[in-house]
Parts: C-alpha cells; sequence; structure tokens
C-alpha cells in the first residue's frame, strides 16, 4: 500500500516538473509587436465624379408614370423658320464723264503742272543776244525734261535756224517759234486713235501690258469707263494671275461702269484666262475685250515668254487690235528700258503715260515716242477715276509752253 502511494506521489511531482518547463520555454519565446495605430487625419471631402450630384440627394416628389401628361401628337412640333436675310442692294452704276470735258482737264491740269519747261526756255529765247552758253543752257532744260539726246539736238537746231533768220524776235514771235518746233517732236500726223471698232468682226481686242506700279490695272479699269462713255459695251479679263487682289480691283472697276469681268484662280494659267474673255466677249455680243496682263520685270525672260504666250493664246480667237504699253511718267529715261524689252516681246500699238502731272517731265512724251516709233494715245492726270484722256499733241504743247 506505501508503495502504491509512492508512486502515486512520485508521477505527481514528476508531471508538475514537466507542466513548469514547458510554461518556462513559452515565457522565454518573445511575443510578435503589435500592430501599429494609425493616427487620426480628417480627410478632406470628396469631390464628385462624373454622373455624381454636388449635393446630398434630397427627397423629392416623385409621379407615377399615369400622373405625367404625355403629348396626344394632335398638336405639330414648332419648326424653328430660317432667319431672314437682307439682300444687299444691286451696285449702282455709274455714269463715266464724257471724252470731251477730260480733253479740258487735260489742258488746264498740263498748264499748272508742265509749263516750267515753256517759261524757262522763252526766257532764255528772250535775250537780247544768243551765244553759246544760251543755247547750251536750253540743251540742259531740253535734257533734264527728259526730252532725249537727239530730239534735243533737233530742236535746238531748228530755233537757231530760224531765230537768226528772224532777227529781232518778240515774245509772242517766240512762243510760235517755239511751239511748233515742239510740235514737229510730237508729231501731229500720227494716228492717236485707241482700235476698238474692227470692221469686219467684234469684240475689239486690246490687251494692256506694262511693268508692276505703273498703274496698269487701274488704267484698264479707267479705259472701261471711257469705252462704257462712248456707248460701249465692255468685257475685262482679268489675266494678272499672279498679283494679289488684281482681279478683285479690276472686278470692282468694271461693276462701277456694268462691266462683266472674266477671272481665274490666283496663281492660275493667265493664257487661260485670256481666252477665256474673248471667248465671252463674243458669247455676249460685246464691243470690246480689255486685257489685263501681269505687270512683267524686265530683268525675268520667262515672265516675258509668258507675256508672248497670252498674246498668242488670244490670237486663235482673232487678231489683237491694241497692244497697250502703260509707263510711269515720273520714271523718265528708265521707263525706255523697260519700253524696248516689251517691243521685242510684242508687237506695241500705243502708249498710256501715267502720273503726267505733278512731277512728271513732259519731254518723256517725245522720247519714248522716237525710241519706240509708237505713238502716245492715252494719258493719265491724277488719280481720279475720269482722270484717263485721249493725248492730244497741240493742247500737250500749248500747256507746255503756257498761252
Amino acid at each position: 500500500m506505501e508503495t502504491v502511494i509512492l508512486a502515486v506521489v512520485i508521477a505527481v511531482v514528476v508531471l508538475g516538473a514537466l507542466g513548469g518547463l514547458i510554461v518556462g520555454t513559452r515565457r522565454k519565446k518573445p511575443l510578435p509587436p503589435p500592430p501599429p495605430t494609425a493616427p487620426d487625419i480628417t480627410a478632406p471631402p470628396a469631390e464628385p465624379h462624373v454622373g455624381d450630384e454636388a449635393e446630398t440627394p434630397r427627397e423629392e416628389p416623385r409621379r407615377t408614370i399615369e400622373e405625367v401628361d404625355l403629348p396626344d401628337g394632335s398638336a405639330p412640333a414648332a419648326v424653328e423658320e430660317p432667319p431672314v436675310v437682307e439682300e444687299l442692294p444691286p451696285t449702282e452704276i455709274e455714269v463715266p464723264e464724257p471724252t470731251a470735258g477730260r480733253l479740258v482737264r487735260l489742258r488746264a491740269r498740263l498748264s499748272r503742272s508742265q509749263n516750267a519747261l515753256g517759261k524757262g526756255l522763252l526766257t532764255l529765247l528772250s535775250r537780247e543776244h544768243l551765244d553759246e552758253d544760251t543755247w547750251e543752257e536750253i540743251e540742259d532744260i531740253l535734257l533734264t525734261a527728259d526730252v532725249g539726246v537727239l530730239p534735243t539736238q533737233e530742236l535746238v537746231d531748228g530755233l537757231r535756224e530760224r531765230v537768226k533768220v528772224l532777227g529781232t524776235r518778240t515774245p509772242d514771235e517766240l512762243r510760235g517759234l517755239l511751239r511748233e518746233e515742239l510740235l514737229k517732236l510730237v508729231g501731229t500726223d500720227m494716228d492717236r486713235v485707241v482700235k476698238t471698232e474692227p470692221e469686219d468682226r467684234k469684240p475689239g481686242i486690246v490687251m494692256v501690258v506694262g511693268v508692276n506700279g505703273t498703274g496698269k490695272t487701274t488704267t484698264t479699269g479707267k479705259l472701261a469707263r471711257v469705252l462704257v462713255a462712248d456707248g460701249n459695251s465692255v468685257v475685262l479679263g482679268a489675266a494678272d494671275t499672279f498679283r494679289a487682289a488684281a482681279a478683285d480691283q479690276l472686278q470692282t472697276w468694271g461693276e462701277r461702269v456694268g462691266a462683266y469681268t472674266v477671272r481665274g484662280p490666283e496663281g492660275g494659267d493667265p493664257a487661260s484666262v485670256a481666252f477665256d474673255a474673248v471667248k465671252e466677249g463674243k458669247e455676249m455680243g460685246s464691243d470690246v475685250v480689255l486685257i489685263d496682263t501681269a505687270g512683267r520685270l524686265h530683268t525675268k525672260t520667262g515672265l516675258m515668254d509668258e507675256l508672248g504666250k497670252v498674246k498668242r493664246v488670244v490670237e486663235k480667237h482673232a487678231p489683237l487690235d491694241e497692244v497697250l504699253l502703260v509707263l510711269d511718267a515720273t520714271t523718265g529715261q528708265n521707263g525706255l528700258v523697260q519700253a524696248r524689252v516689251f517691243a521685242e516681246v510684242v508687237d506695241i500699238t500705243g502708249i498710256v503715260l501715267t502720273k503726267l502731272d505733278g512731277t512728271a517731265k513732259g519731254g518723256i512724251v517725245i522720247a519714248v515716242q522716237r525710241e519706240l516709233g509708237v505713238p502716245v494715245k492715252l494719258v493719265g492726270l491724277g488719280e481720279g477715276a475720269d482722270d484717263l484722256a485721249p493725248f492730244e499733241p497741240e493742247a500737250f504743247v500749248d500747256a507746255l509752253i503756257g498761252e
């Protein structure tokens, strides 16, 4: 019995020792650190996303489908009418000034701006003794007026001979002598009529050429006014396709007097536009077709070749009746260089001198006619729409020397 009790005591002691050992081992192992506590941060209010409401939806009364009034289809849907576009009034057609009135203004304007040449010559010729120095001064005045070397020599020689024969000279006699000699140089026997009425066909065809800046497109528009004033119907061909807004400028001139303008795309073929203009003029039964060509720089041979092409294409319809060269009278002798080159490319039949009033030197009329052998037919006297007039030698010379 005692042995059993002893065994039980030993078992209890052993079990207790084993339990303490297990508990001690568990205490020695480190426990994992507790998770960090997140700080309390106040988050900003969330912004509403696409489709979200900006604020908390509120309770609103709702209606069922039975309570909603639906259209019964009897009332037509309202259709907005297009806005009413006000029609612009038609362009008012102007009545150009007749040719007769322009000739009167030619004489008046030239007499104010050009008679310095005549006054200077008359003053020198009125001297008691006309020695070599005086004649040299007369030559200088003529050369300064762009008369040219050969015409100046002819004029001085003629005056010398007649003054020597005449002897005593009164102011009226001197003025008469000077007038006669100047008329010889300007020429009174040249045909200065602008050919626009061929006998065997219609329309008459006129091509206008010239360097940029001489007033070529403006001159074409003014010439249309002259022709309309004389009772002609006109078609304008805007063959200057290289200069921006040239066609618009010419069309504006045409609309003022009721002339129809044929034009093409900017940078297009000018020969094609010229061809279409003549074709349109034939179909419309017009009296005259005016073709405005591009301003050609005389130093660019390729552009001059293009001008020759325009002339050849137009002549497939009919021969050109006029080829007018527009020159700026203020350029003086420099304009003669341009005139020579144009004369080599197209057959110039007439000259239009623009800006002949003001600072222009009247002698250029004599020089350019002598250079090309063709007459000055028209002169531009200013910036006005009716400041283009036929050239009359007598009126021109009288304006130079004063009456």
